[in-house]
């Protein structure tokens, strides 16, 4: 997917920003679809500093497009029968810092996805306004990492050699507890 995106940006290059955002929005819309791979196509052709910018701009527009959507979309029906649950009931009707701050949070976590964040919010009682400012600020350290990461390790670098290893014995982990798990409940 990478290398398409990065052939389609480097053909349209008088558009090719435009491009990049609009993938980015889908991406965000969608919700479940990782952002890393047109992270590593915009650092590619437009450069670190630029791409990264590319990159938080596509999915800080993503973000609130998806905010927007979602709270039309999906607000009546899933905020009521969400309600159903005490602690999910707390996170949809936390308002103003708290919201603010929980948000924040949540996007400075790598491994939270964004949509997830995305579509809480906006099926919760957060506003737009509150939703935008701790969405974007908590996108910049997150995405700067991710886009060091993916520099590093499309460089091929020491750096990146060690991001893929750590990522490698993670999965691996991951891989073997899941098995271990599994012949556990079938005995």
């Amino acid at each position: 997917m990478q290398d398409w995106l990065v052939e389609v940006l480097v053909t349209y290059k008088e558009v090719a920003v435009v491009i990049s955002l609009l993938v980015n929005i889908l991406i965000s819309i969608f919700g479940v679809i990782p952002s890393v791979f047109i992270t590593a196509a915009n650092l590619l052709v437009f450069g670190f500093w630029k791409g990264t910018f590319i990159s938080f701009l596509g999915e800080t527009i993503g973000a609130i497009l998806s905010f927007w959507l979602y709270r039309k979309g999906f607000k009546r029906v899933v905020g009521n029968k969400l309600n159903k649950y005490p602690l999910v009931s707390k996170l949809l009707n936390t308002r103003g810092k708290d919201a603010f701050l929980l948000i924040l949070s949540l996007r400075l976590l790598p491994f939270i996805p964004s949509g997830l964040v995305t579509f809480a919010s906006a099926v919760g009682t957060v506003s737009l306004i509150v939703f935008l400012f701790a969405s974007s600020i908590g996108k910049i350290p997150a995405l700067l990492i991710e886009a060091y990461s993916v520099d590093q390790v499309t460089n091929w670098t020491t750096e990146g050699k060690l991001i893929l290893s750590i990522l490698s014995l993670v999965g691996l982990i991951y891989i073997i507890r899941n098995i271990s798990k599994n012949q556990k409940e079938n005995k």
